[in-house]
């Protein structure tokens, strides 16, 4: 178990330390093609000055996550399908990114041309991990004794097990996308739950899984380095769609999705946030939050950006706690 942990660790520091050194070439490079952020009008006023930071950052981290996975977590064939979905997603928001930067169209790609890509990709998933890597079609509940043999299942089939899939990895992308609206907030939320989930995938024999999520961790705190408030850099749809595609690969991969629910709950927060107010907004004529997603509620009631910041990421911090008191039976 040493081993695995100093493999860990090493597979930790090189994304790190690859994503710190692409800084002072990938940000210069996306100044000078102009790659910057459009930023909201009817968002917080102190969100202006950001306007024309540079984006797609998130090929600085994408790379040290690959460079790191390949490697140091080995060549099985979880790992490969998990780096594959990660970078196949980045893909996407990359294609996404460069719509709005390029061609100048704020809204980037159509919404059914980049949930068809995830859709895909993640069915692709589901569907070796269920035919090719003995996966299985059934979910384990939390507090149910997951660390122990005898944890509670639900048998969903063949289907229904694609489609269970296919929900909570799209849906984990799309998640870290709302989340990713401050600077630091979904590098060190996905930093966090990235870390918690490591023990979840060394809990199920899943070693490679747990180094490239330890790859992701380590990408998510380099970039930190130069998207903390005020940020240099943001990592774009090429980086949240990323993230949130190698948390989805990893639930799927390590029979741990409900518990990605708890680890990630900020993610679920900032999600129902956004459905909760267009709901409201639609039935009643009404909002619920100031703004919607969450974390641009609390800006507008007056709270400074990295108090928003270190409130969501101590919050993280406890429900990662809360998702690994889910491995062990209640009462």
């Amino acid at each position: 178990m040493d081993g695995v942990w100093l493999v860990l660790g090493e597979t930790l520091l090189l994304s790190l330390g690859v994503t710190v050194l692409l800084g002072p070439l990938a940000i210069p490079v996306l100044h000078r093609l102009k790659f910057g952020q459009q930023v909201r009008d009817d968002g917080p006023a102190s969100h202006l000055q950001k306007t024309g930071t540079p984006t797609m950052g998130g090929v600085m981290f994408l790379a040290g996550i690959t460079v790191a996975g390949l490697w140091l977590a080995g060549r099985s064939a979880e790992t490969l399908l998990m780096l594959g979905v990660t970078v196949g997603f980045g893909v996407i928001g990359l294609l996404d990114d460069l719509i709005k930067v390029v061609l100048k169209r704020p809204l980037g790609l159509k919404a059914r041309e980049k949930m068809l890509g995830q859709v895909l990709l993640s069915a692709l998933l589901a569907v070796l991990a269920v035919s090719c890597l003995g996966r299985g079609t059934d979910i384990v509940l939390p507090f149910s004794g997951f660390s122990v043999p005898g944890g509670l299942t639900i048998e969903l089939g063949v289907w229904g097990y694609i489609i269970f899939a296919v929900l909570v990895v799209t849906g984990t992308a799309n998640a870290v996308n709302l989340t990713d609206g401050l600077d630091g907030l979904a590098a060190g939320v996905t930093a966090v739950a990235a870390a918690a989930m490591v023990c979840l995938a060394l809990l199920t024999g899943e070693a490679g899984v747990a180094a490239v999520l330890a790859a992701v961790a380590g990408g998510c705190l380099g970039f930190l380095v130069y998207n903390h408030h005020p940020a240099r850099v943001f990592m774009g749809d090429t980086g949240s769609l990323a993230l949130g595609g190698a948390l989805g690969a990893a639930a799927v991969l390590t029979r741990s999705e409900l518990f990605l629910v708890i680890t990630g709950g900020i993610y679920v927060l900032e999600a129902l946030s956004v459905i909760l107010q267009v709901i409201s907004f639609q039935l009643f004529g009404r909002r619920i939050f100031r703004m919607s997603p969450l974390h641009h509620h609390f800006e507008l009631a007056g709270w400074s950006e990295n108090r928003v910041v270190f409130t969501f990421w101590a919050a993280a911090l406890l429900f990662a706690a809360l998702g690994l008191a889910g491995l062990y039976r209640l009462g």
